[in-house]
This record gives C-alpha cells, structure tokens and sequence, in this order.
C-alpha cells in the first residue's frame, strides 16, 4: 500500500510546473552559477513567464538586487534562498485564517465564473469546517445549472451536511430560506453557492450583489465573508477576475484551486502586488482533504523547491 503524500509534498507537486519554469535551461537559473547581471535578467524572464506578472516581478527582482548588495550574495544557491526569502515577504499579506466565530450563523457567500471549482471548493471547505468542530449548512444558490444544485447535494451527502434546494426561483429565496434554517437548527456555518458568472456580465453581477443585500437583511453583518475562486491555470486573468468581483462585492478572501502540477502558481505573486485581497484556502487535487489554508512561507518553499 502506497503512504499518502503529506500536505507539504502535495502543494510542492501542485507547484512543479511554476518549479519547471523557473528553473528551466535558462543557463539553469541558480545552479552553479555566479551572481550577475545575466543571472538576474534569466530570473526576470523565468518569472514572468511563471504567472508572477510585471508589478511582482519588479519588486522581487529589485528584492534580490538590494539583498544581494547588502548580503554580498555571491552565487546562485544563496540568492535562491533570498528569493524565497523575498517571495515569503511579498505573499505574507495574503495570509489570513478564517475565523467564524464572531457569529452564528457565519454566513460565506461563494462567487466565481463557471469551471473555476467553485462548487467543489464549497464541499471541501466544508469538510475543512467540520475537521475545525464546525456544523454546517449549504445553501445551493446557483439557481441557473440543476448540475450544480445536484453537485452541492452530492458533497452535502458525502459529508453529512444538509443542503438548502429549491428546484428553480430566485437564489436571494434560497439564501434567505438557508439563513432561516441555519437559525433554527444552530448551525456554526452557512456556505451559501452563487452562479458562476463571467465579471463582464453586468446584468449577472447585479444580481449577486442582489443575494448580498437579502442576505444582510435577513441577518445584520451577512455575508461575513464573500469569497471567490479561482482557478489556476487561468493564469494573468485571474487578476481581472479578482479586481471585477473585489469592485462588486468588496471580496473579503480568495481560494485558489486546481494547483494540480499543471497550473503556474505565480499568480499568487501577482495578486499580491496588483489586488492583495487575502489567499484563505489552496486546493491542489480532486480529494476531499486537498484544500487547505494558504501559508506563504510553505508556499514560497514549495514554490521555489
């Protein structure tokens, strides 16, 4: 029987294509060689062309440069170690743990376009809440796919958790009726679905913000959290979505899933320069147990190798 991978060598198996990148035949980037001007524009490109986008990679690279001016880093291993020194730094302000205590229930609204794994990310999430000693209720309000309504009540099943449904209506409906059930029942937690929608799709983003409004009139403060998910291998366009929803919602976290070796995770450095709206959870495969808090310092080290 093969030994089940631990977190660690999941997330650096999720980042191997980032890992691929940045150490390709660029002269093999960091491996035995010198610090210079060559070694530093390698660097540049590799990061580039690892989803970091431009804003990041300028402050990584002029990072490294003041480090290894100051530091006297004189070859390549060394300053690798500085890079995911400066990496930890720069993705530090996305590190924020969910705590969803202040209230009960907490109520999650979950956003983002179709595909992205927004609905599967939900059922991990739950069961990420039950391991925390949290009772949860799912609120299936993506009202416009019967798939995704059918796909919420499969995780629900397999995690023991109840699923407010309706066959068709208004998502703001099975929201509020979900809020009235959390009640009543005590639930810790509700994760209310949300369509999938593209951000240009105004007229769909209206209505999102419709199921925010009916759910902080159904309880003050709700939602307490707005996420949205995200799929990696979007690449740069998950910074538009992420500045489009932040603008409609005012997002409170980001999960980022399908860092399953094929994605270039760079993005993440990204986000945090452009729209540093908190990273909460990292999904890396399809297992229910495969989503888990975002941790910069674990991420930069798996990000880097």
């Amino acid at each position: 029987m093969v030994a089940a991978l631990s977190w660690a060598a999941r997330l650096k198996n999720g980042l191997a294509r980032t890992r691929e990148v940045l150490n390709t035949p660029v002269s093999e980037l960091f491996v035995r060689r010198g610090v210079d001007e060559s070694l530093f524009q390698d660097l540049e490109t590799a990061l580039l062309q690892a989803d970091c986008g431009v804003a990041a990679t300028d402050w990584l690279i002029a990072s490294l440069r003041e480090k290894a001016r100051r530091e006297r880093i004189e070859d390549g291993d060394t300053l690798k170690a500085a890079l995911k020194d400066s990496l930890t730094e720069l993705l530090l302000p996305l590190e924020k743990r969910l705590e969803v205590g202040r209230a009960k229930p907490y109520v999650l609204m979950i956003a983002g376009v179709n595909g992205s794994g927004k609905t599967t990310s939900i059922g991990k999430l739950a069961k990420w809440l039950q391991s925390q000693g949290k009772s949860v209720l799912l609120a299936a309000g993506d009202t416009f796919r019967a798939a995704a309504r059918e796909q919420l009540v499969v995780w629900g099943e397999r995690n023991g958790i109840p699923v407010v449904a309706q066959t068709s209506g208004d998502p703001g409906a099975v929201v509020y009726d979900a809020l009235a059930a959390a009640r009543a029942r005590g639930t810790d937690v509700l994760i209310a679905d949300t369509a999938g929608r593209l951000p240009t799709q105004l007229h769909l983003m209206e209505e999102i913000r419709k199921v925010k409004r009916v759910a902080a009139k159904a309880q003050p403060e709700a939602p307490h959290e707005v996420l949205l998910v995200l799929d990696a291998n979007t690449g740069q366009n998950a910074i538009a979505q992420v500045k489009a929803f932040d603008d409609a919602l005012q997002l409170t976290g980001l999960v980022l899933t399908k860092l399953d070796g094929t994605a270039k995770g760079g993005v993440v450095c990204a986000i945090a320069r452009e729209r540093p709206v908190p990273l909460l959870f990292i999904g890396v495969g399809e297992e229910i147990d495969d989503l888990r808090p975002f941790v910069a310092r674990e991420f930069a080290e798996a990000l880097v190798g």
